[in-house]
């Protein structure tokens, strides 16, 4: 049986072992967080790269319905985790991120976290840095979404649910995502063919969109709305061009690109800007 020195010397190597405590980030720093692990931290960042939210066309009822959630959160009231989901580039990520400005600008507080698809399994230890916090926190997850083999949406549950202590009530989960339940749907009918219980096996994983309170679909934009989009840029950032060249140059701008969206009208309206002269600065202002 070891005696009392061995034991002490076993102890202090654990405690050398143990990762010491994460110290408490200074949320007065800034409005915007990102979660590193190894070692565990929030990273302020003092400027967020977006646009307004007046700038988001096409996408009315989903920026209306978000931003109303998103200021009831705001206001300490009930709100619901929320899945945007659809077509790459029309501006899932962007309105986030236009959300929660918009929430500040009308004098809320609300602090936002970007958390990496690849760190989930630290979001219980996340979710214990921010609980009983007097900040009011939005989780953001860009481009989730899950293969075969990954476990990861495991740990999204504990951000969805909570396990026994529940999500706190001060946070809330937003996350974008190409796909409505988050696999690929090819991998939804291989688990229904090749289990021994089809609807056990894909339940857990396409229940966890179900988990979600509000669903917001983003479908590929029409050629009306792809050029009121760039109109929009224009007149916001005092660009000046002739309806006739816009519509010319920007329709042959998306042919190149094989499609329109949100983001190919960003780009065709920096390459505008910058052959106009006009200067953007890294938060998309002139």
């Amino acid at each position: 049986m070891p005696n009392r020195k061995t034991l002490k010397r076993i102890a202090e190597a654990l405690e050398r072992m143990a990762p010491a405590p994460l110290p408490s980030p200074d949320f007065d720093a800034a409005d915007a967080f990102v979660w590193h692990v190894e070692p565990d931290r929030l990273t302020p960042v003092p400027q967020v790269s977006r646009m307004e939210i007046d700038l988001l066309v096409g996408i009315n009822r989903s920026r209306d319905t978000l931003l109303e959630n998103t200021l009831q959160f705001a206001r300490g009231l009930p709100a619901n985790n929320a899945l945007l989901w659809g077509a790459r580039g029309m501006g899932k990520s962007s309105l986030v991120k236009a959300a929660h400005a918009e929430v500040l600008r009308q004098g809320l507080p609300l602090k936002i976290v970007e958390l990496q698809r690849e760190d989930l399994p630290s979001v219980s230890r996340l979710l214990n840095l921010l609980r009983g916090r007097a900040e009011r926190f939005l989780l953001f997850c860009d481009d989730l979404s899950f293969s075969h083999d990954d476990q990861h949406y495991k740990s999204l549950k504990a951000v969805l649910d909570g396990g026994i202590e529940g999500r706190p009530d001060n946070v809330v989960f937003y996350a974008t995502s190409n796909r409505r339940h988050l696999m690929p749907r090819d991998m939804i009918e291989n688990e229904r063919s090749s289990s021994i219980n089809p609807s056990e096996a894909v339940e857990e994983k396409v229940s966890l969109s179900d988990r979600f309170g509000l669903w917001l679909g983003f479908h590929p934009c029409s050629q009306d709305e792809y050029l009121a989009m760039i109109r929009g840029y224009c007149d916001s950032y005092g660009v000046e061009i002739d309806a006739e060249t816009l519509r010319a140059e920007a329709i042959e701008w998306q042919a190149t690109r094989g499609a329109r969206s949100g983001r190919v009208a960003w780009q065709y309206f920096t390459d505008l800007a910058g052959r106009r002269g006009v200067k953007l600065s890294d938060d998309g202002t002139a």
